[in-house]
Parts: C-alpha cells; sequence; structure tokens
C-alpha cells in the first residue's frame, strides 16, 4: 500500500512538476528506494561449509541510500553513493540448506550523463555484503557474503530539490568458486539538499 501511495505521488508530482535546474544533481542527496530482487544461489562458502542450493528465489526489497553528485563539466556528473536495503520472504533453499538473508548495504560511484536539464543517465559499480542467516545439516549460523554491484539507471528531477530513478543492478556476491548471483530492478525517490 505504501507502494502504491510512493508510486502515485511521485507520477503526480512529475505531471505537476515546476522546471528543475541541472543543479539538482549537484550536492548531497538521501532517498528511500524498493523494488524486486532475484536471488541465485549455486554452491556458496559459508561458514558451516558449503552449501549447495541451487535455487533461486523472488522478492521485494526496500531500503535507503544517500550520496553526493559533483557535476565536473556542463553534462558530466559524478558521485558516490551508500545503500542500506532489507528483504522480504527472500530466503534461499535447497538440498537442506538455507540462506536467509537478514540486509545488504553498497557503497559505490556513479558517472551520468545529463541528457537535458532535468534527466540524468548514469552508470554505478561499488561494493556489495549481504549478512545471512545460513542453515544446514552441519548447524545455523550468520555469514556474511561479499561481492561486487555494477548497474545503471536514469534519475529525473521533479522540482528543485525532489528527484526519481529507475536502477536495475547485478551484484555477485559468490566466493570460492561459489555462485550467488543478485538482479534487481529498483525504483527510488530522492532529496536533494
Amino acid at each position: 500500500m505504501k507502494l502504491i501511495f510512493a508510486g502515485s505521488l511521485s507520477l503526480a508530482m512529475a505531471l505537476c512538476a515546476v522546471p528543475a535546474s541541472a543543479q539538482v544533481f549537484e550536492g548531497p542527496y538521501v532517498g528511500l528506494q524498493a523494488g524486486w530482487n532475484h536471488d541465485k544461489i549455486g554452491n556458496a562458502s559459508s561458514d558451516i561449509g558449503n552449501l549447495d542450493i541451487h535455487d533461486s528465489r523472488d522478492s521485494f526489497t526496500g531500503g535507503v541510500y544517500g550520496g553526493y553528485n559533483h557535476q565536473v563539466a556542463p553534462n558530466v556528473v559524478l558521485g558516490v553513493e551508500a545503500g542500506f536495503n532489507l528483504g522480504a520472504d527472500d530466503a534461499v533453499r535447497g538440498n537442506a540448506a538455507v540462506i536467509d538473508p537478514n540486509y545488504s548495504f553498497d557503497l559505490g560511484a556513479r558517472a551520468g550523463y545529463l541528457v537535458n536539464d532535468k534527466t540524468l543517465a548514469y552508470v554505478r559499480g561499488g561494493y556489495e555484503n549481504t549478512r545471512a542467516r545460513i542453515a544446514s545439516a552441519a548447524g545455523n549460523s550468520h555469514d556474511t557474503f561479499d561481492g561486487w554491484s555494477i548497474g545503471g539507471g536514469v534519475e529525473r528531477a521533479l522540482t528543485d530539490t525532489i528527484s526519481a530513478r529507475l536502477e536495475y543492478r547485478y551484484s555477485d556476491l559468490g566466493s570460492d568458486n561459489g555462485s550467488f548471483d543478485r538482479h534487481q530492478a529498483l525504483v527510488g525517490v530522492a532529496y536533494h539538499f
């Protein structure tokens, strides 16, 4: 319900928005994001041993993000960003083993091109960390899965201080010949200071 309300509010703001300047993509910002998460796990190396899962799971994810943009040329924006996300009903099960993500955070860099004064197309990449509950015949524990992510998106200024974005991310959280891939499609709304 909250997601529908936030989406409706964003759409209404986009339709009624006053012209925004490119300066919205300069300086610090904070935002909320939500969307689709797909985890695909093969063999995952963990603190309690190798987890042979070979399954995938689609789920909802939501969280917060914040960062800083700097316009280095008339149409080029560089920035850094950090985010924190929680998932819902996202446990991946298979072969008597479970990986149930508790939360994840990411640190990354963005490079964007201003298509016009209100629209930024960008690519991003960085580090991702997921903390998860794990269980198998060997026992129960918590473990951390580290990896890298890459993606891109489009961000649109709705007002002089509010922007909305649509973003795709791919993350590789596997290690020691393990396979833990994550795909995400996220919608975000940010306030720019």
